[in-house]
């Protein structure tokens, strides 16, 4: 893994990437630019070649008169040399003073092959650039069946592509160090919310204290929504801290009571032995213990339930299990069918129909009743006025009629499977009902996320 930091790689690869496009475009450029230099060059030279050869048809006494063959070429003089058909020089240009123009491949190729051509020579220290030509046998001249080699040196072009070159390394290096340049400012800047963001959580972890949030930029840009998101998260985890505490708060003290009679019938028995009543006793607080340790685990189990599509669950046949053979409940109306667990859905209407055989009169009639998804079960009793309604689903709330030993957990429960299957719980005076999504659409139900189960408001 590299020890550079994140501001310096992209600097370094921002610097890469410039000096890569600026060599390669340099590079194309000096191409083009040393084939369009020798390109005219060539052309120059064979523009004078054949004003030469017009010359030795027309009037080749001309060739011999001094200044005849000079010109140019290029940014050069024209060094022009003019042979018969032995190779003897017949005239030349006075650029080439004493020097005369090797007998290269050029001119060798125009008196014996008959052909021009060009080639690269040198003549001394000097680089030139040769084309020869073949002169026809009109007139009389000396020359005729001879050749004309004309050159040009490209001494110009050399120092004009080593310019170029030199410039584009420059002009690279300069533009890679001004990319790293911006490159550290940009990312600098752009990485400086991060940085908050990073002495925040460092912050929070270092002191672990749950009310810390995260500083987040006034832009709105990904950084913003991150902060966010890492935000709400943090609120999330300080709900379910909140909830796990109160809930081992609550738990213990609950547990605290059916083992304080455990002990203490125990230690009843053990220094006075056993009598009915101290076994009665001993057997209705493991009744108890094993009732509340049993609705702590379903309790349990369906905080960690994740949301799944489960099998096609026909309420009707479900509120029936629930009512046979009580003859104070009541069902009515229809049901239709939903998608879930229905052990979980089964245990949530009993767990409805205890709650109001626990608050109800205690020879009132409990009624079921069934509308399409929608189950509620009612009681004749006074129900709950609006203050304790929004406590009814809440762990371990008991309502202040209630009768027998009850954990407080049951309509908590009721609320969890609910959740967990897309749908909800609402009361209404002595009437708690179930609405679940309907199969149709339970596939998109489940995937939303369930409200915390334990801090719990009015439906």
């Amino acid at each position: 893994m590299s020890k550079l930091s994140l501001r310096w790689r992209v600097a370094l690869a921002s610097a890469a990437a410039i000096l890569v496009a600026v060599v390669l475009l340099g590079g194309a450029t000096l191409t083009l630019l040393d084939n369009q230099l020798h390109r005219s060059l060539d052309r120059s030279l064979r523009s004078r070649a054949v004003e030469v050869a017009r010359l030795a048809a027309s009037t080749p006494r001309l060739l011999t008169t001094p200044g005849t063959l000079e010109g140019r070429v290029g940014s050069g003089p024209a060094l022009v040399q003019v042979v018969d058909g032995r190779g003897r020089i017949v005239a030349r240009s006075g650029a080439l003073g004493g020097r005369v123009l090797p007998p290269g491949p050029p001119l060798t190729g125009a008196l014996h092959a008959r052909r021009s051509g060009y080639a690269d020579e040198r003549l001394g220290d000097e680089r030139l650039r040769v084309y020869a030509a073949p002169l026809g046998t009109l007139g009389d001249g000396p020359a005729g069946g001879g050749a004309v080699a004309v050159a040009g040196g490209t001494g110009d072009i050399d120092d004009t592509l080593r310019t170029t070159r030199t410039l584009v390394l420059a002009s690279a290096v300069v533009a890679a160090a001004l990319a790293a340049l911006l490159s550290v400012l940009l990312t600098r800047r752009a990485l400086r919310p991060l940085g908050r963001l990073t002495a925040g959580a460092e912050a929070i972890a270092r002191t672990g204290d749950p009310e810390r949030r995260l500083p987040a930029p006034a832009s709105g840009d990904e950084v913003r929504r991150l902060a966010d998101t890492l935000n709400a998260m943090l609120d999330t985890l300080e709900r379910a801290r909140e909830n796990e505490r109160r809930f081992v708060a609550d738990a213990s003290h609950e547990l605290r009571t059916p083992l304080t009679a455990l002990r203490g019938n125990a230690e009843y028995v053990a220094r006075h032995g056993a009598d009915r009543e101290v076994v009665r006793e001993l057997e209705d607080d493991a009744i108890r213990l094993s009732a509340l340790l049993d609705d702590l685990l379903a309790l349990a189990r369906e905080d960690a339930a994740a949301a799944s599509p489960g099998e096609p669950v026909d309420l009707d046949a479900l509120a029936r299990e629930v009512v046979d053979g009580d003859a104070r409940v009541v069902l009515v109306g229809h049901g239709g069918r939903v998608r879930g667990d229905g052990a979980a859905l089964r245990r949530a209407v009993e767990n409805l129909v205890e709650n109001a055989g626990r608050h109800g009169p205690a020879d009132g009639r409990i009624t079921v009743a069934l509308d399409d998804t929608r189950i509620s079960v009612s009681d004749e009793g006074p129900g709950l006025d609006p203050e304790q309604a929004a406590h009814a689903f809440e762990r371990f709330w008991r309502g202040p009629d209630a009768r027998g030993e009850g954990s407080g957990l049951g309509l908590a429960i009721v609320r969890a499977i609910a959740e967990r299957h897309g749908g909800s719980v609402e009361v209404h005076g002595s009437t708690f009902a179930i609405a679940l999504p309907p199969l149709r659409d339970i596939s998109s139900s489940v995937d939303r996320t369930p409200a915390d189960s334990d801090v719990e408001g009015t439906p």
